[in-house]
């Protein structure tokens, strides 16, 4: 008796030590708020490098529901563990950020706290976010606070359990989120230090192109070397990778127009990618785009070996072949070559013959839409074919463009259509 007691006691102190360092972890680094009173007088500069910093974010894309008053929230992120829903930024008292001071504000950014102390979710991507300037942070204040504000409560997070407690996070947190503050590399030039401080910062590339563990976290040992982005089945490529999305051998040029208008001669922005250069990068200053073409192209990139190909069953490449020649030749050219400055050459194309297909086969199924931008205003798409292809009319295809003109990649089966769908 007297063992198992003390056996229990040993647990119930081993549990108070193991709450106190996640108590530690999850609040280390954070200063107490000082006293301030929000509002008040604010420069107007500050409101319009607010308005670019936000853009720069992307922070209507998520904030900004269908239909709904811009920065107002009630957007659901499907998240593999629920759904979360985007706050109300806007300068409402009672359901926006309208009694929010700058300091409170930048904790949010910093920290992954919320005015009133609770933990915030990494949806909002505060584990890039806590690498913006307390400068930046105040700008963006700023201009969210110079907003209309909207009364739309916050919807709450439909998470399941135990990911909807506060406990959870704060365990999840202490293993994987560590505030800090970005870093310029002195052995770099200052416009590759601004491309690296965009990219790693406001831009949080690293919460698609980086593969994530069971728990959700990014892998910090690969980070933006790849990853399926969740619930939406779009790979998001490795930018560390040549035959996948790494630009080491892009000029700075090609990689600018790519950002600022969603198009170039070595790749089109389609998907999520085409949403974030239509609401954020081609806002974006010309420095800072060549800024952040200067940083992505420094990226070491990663050799992969090329391994042999098992080639596709000669049947279902005839059915690719002739899937091809009624949908897709038109436009495309008969042997991959497209058209230059409308439909990108298949043959040779890096998106087309990746490891993971999803890319390839969700352009069949929905379409290819690149972005309306201000540089190319009028893009040309590609309509979707879910409805008029089968799963495996799909695999056909796919499978004849990635071992066709030179092109080496696996087969693909319509298993792989139907998951994609």
């Amino acid at each position: 008796m007297a063992k198992a007691k003390r056996s229990g006691l040993v647990l119930v102190a081993v549990l108070a030590a193991l709450a106190a360092l996640v108590w530690w972890l999850n609040v280390r680094g954070e200063a107490p708020i000082a006293a301030q009173r929000s509002g008040g007088a604010v420069d107007a500069a500050a409101i319009a490098r607010g308005a670019y910093l936000a853009r720069a974010g992307n922070c209507m894309g998520c904030h900004t529901a269908r239909g709904g008053a811009e920065y107002a929230g009630g957007r659901g992120i499907e998240t593999p563990f629920g759904v979360v829903y985007a706050p109300n930024l806007t300068p409402d008292p009672e359901t926006g950020l309208g009694a929010w001071t700058e300091a409170e504000f930048w904790r949010a950014l910093h920290h992954g706290r919320s005015r009133d102390g609770r933990l915030l979710y990494p949806a909002f991507p505060y584990p890039s976010y806590t690498k913006v300037t307390r400068e930046d942070s105040a700008a963006l204040h700023a201009f969210l606070q110079s907003l209309p504000p909207v009364h739309q409560p916050n919807r709450p997070h439909e998470l399941r359990f135990p990911y909807n407690l506060q406990a959870s996070l704060a365990v999840w947190r202490a293993l994987f989120f560590r505030a800090q503050a970005f870093q310029p590399d002195p052995g770099q030039t200052a416009e590759w230090n601004r491309g690296s401080y965009l990219v790693q910062g406001l831009g949080h590339c690293v919460a698609c192109h980086s593969s994530r563990n069971w728990l959700g976290a990014t892998n910090g040992d690969d980070e933006l070397g790849g990853g399926l982005i969740p619930m939406q089945h779009w790979y998001a490529p490795s930018l560390t990778a040549g035959h996948e999305a790494g630009v080491g051998d892009w000029s700075t040029e090609e990689i600018g127009a790519l950002l600022a208008t969603g198009f170039s001669p070595r790749g089109t922005a389609m998907g999520p990618m085409a949403e974030v250069v239509y609401r954020s990068t081609q806002y974006l200053s010309a420095q800072d785009v060549r800024a952040m073409a200067v940083y992505l192209k420094a990226l070491p990139q990663a050799s992969v070996e090329k391994e042999l190909v098992e080639p596709a069953p000669a049947d279902l490449m005839r059915l690719g072949a002739k899937v091809y020649e009624d949908r897709c030749a038109a436009c495309h050219g008969d042997r991959g070559e497209g058209v230059a400055k409308a439909y990108p050459p298949l043959a040779g194309n890096g998106a087309a013959t990746m490891e993971s297909p999803n890319n390839l086969i969700k352009a069949v199924l929905h379409g290819g839409f690149p972005p309306a931008t201000q540089g190319n205003p009028r893009p040309f798409g590609m309509p979707p074919f879910k409805q008029v292809l089968s799963d495996g009319e799909v695999a056909a295809v796919a499978t004849y463009v990635r071992q066709s003109w030179g092109n080496q990649a696996a087969a693909v089966s319509a298993l792989d259509v139907h998951r994609a769908r």
